[in-house]
């Protein structure tokens, strides 16, 4: 198992460690739900420097990445992020990314920890024919990712950079407890807030600095439940490369009016299941369980949770096509009994 720069902060911390993508991670340090709560009501910030950072560089740097991502990566101007993913060549996902224009000819493209082998040797595959310069930057980054309502005003307190005028998905660098660091005002809970990447050498005394100032470490645990009420997807799970995001509320990723790689493919899938939210009054529903109308089964789910904040049984599924509208009744098979749940919108929870 690898560790993060970090990994030594957590031990201190008495945090309860689990695999999780080849790293041991914190998967809680006290309590899941008041680690959900922290980061609801004020700031809590986590680990992510597991997730793996691709350097694009080059006057080809543009028309390539316009090629083998989805979103439409013109449309980034220097200090802008965005949301997108990498298609594959039967019309399903490679994976799900962010990217950052950093400079003129510079893009830092930051990926799931579980992807990074497979989603270098995807990008470096492709880049043949383009004027680009690709480099797997993934072990010079540590990751820090402060979020929350009160998490600007806590971050704001340790550096002279304006965190307060940036909107969401600017990127800059600036100084953090002293530290050069890049700011991007992304993240993966529905809060507001940054996440801080920093060399691996300063991180635990970033982290620190952060914990000193009343951010609440959080593990995997609470960094899942949040992701889910704010109905975001994870990847091998809501997406993958069987799947369509044509099928998926994230279909607005898909800029169809720009070529790019398994185009013919995506576009001419029909989508037989369709991914949807639902929620349950009873029961726990978790990644896995069949989605029934009546008897017959229907689909299945592929994240479920508990939400703290609404009180009642959340899950993202796959549905037959017709039964993917608002207010449409199912059940999930917990354990044996079927249980009431109904199709909503997505995200459970908006903030």
């Amino acid at each position: 198992m690898k560790t993060t720069p970090l990994y030594q902060a957590h031990l201190g911390l008495g945090a309860r460690m689990v695999p999780f993508a080849g790293y041991e991670m914190p998967l809680q340090y006290a309590s899941i739900t008041a680690e959900h709560r922290a980061v609801r009501e004020g700031a809590g910030m986590f680990d992510v420097s597991h997730m793996g950072e691709f350097w694009v560089r080059g006057p080809g740097a543009l028309p390539f990445l316009q090629y083998v991502t989805l979103n439409d990566v013109a449309r980034l101007r220097v200090g802008r992020a965005q949301y997108s993913m990498l298609p594959g060549a039967r019309g399903g996902v490679v994976d799900d990314i962010y990217l950052y224009r950093t400079a003129e000819n510079e893009y830092l493209m930051v990926v799931n920890a579980a992807n990074v082998e497979k989603d270098w040797a995807y990008l470096s595959a492709l880049a043949e024919g383009f004027e680009v310069e690709l480099e797997n930057a993934s072990d010079f980054f540590a990751l820090i990712a402060v979020q929350g309502p009160q998490a600007v005003a806590m971050l704001q307190k340790l550096t002279d950079t304006d965190l307060l005028s940036p909107k969401k998905n600017d990127t800059f660098m600036g100084k953090l407890a002293g530290k050069w660091v890049r700011f991007a005002r992304t993240g993966y809970t529905g809060e507001d807030g940054y996440e801080v990447f920093v060399a691996p050498d300063e991180a635990e005394g970033v982290w620190e600095a952060l914990r000193a100032a009343g951010v609440t470490p959080c593990g995997l645990g609470a960094r899942d439940t949040l992701r889910l009420e704010a109905g975001f997807p994870l990847y091998g799970h809501e997406l993958t490369e069987e799947t369509s995001p044509l099928c998926t509320p994230f279909a607005w990723v898909v800029k169809a009016q720009k070529d790019f790689y398994g185009k013919p493919a995506l576009l001419g899938q029909d989508c037989v299941q369709r991914l949807v939210g639902l929620t349950l009054e009873e029961g726990i529903p978790r990644e896995g369980y069949r989605v029934l109308r009546g008897d017959e089964p229907v689909g299945h789910l592929t994240s479920g949770t508990y939400s703290p904040l609404l009180r009642k049984g959340i899950a993202m599924a796959y549905v037959q096509a017709e039964l993917a509208g608002l207010g449409t009744r199912l059940e999930v098979e917990i354990r044996g009994r079927a249980l009431p749940a109904v199709v909503v919108e997505l995200p459970f929870v908006r903030r």
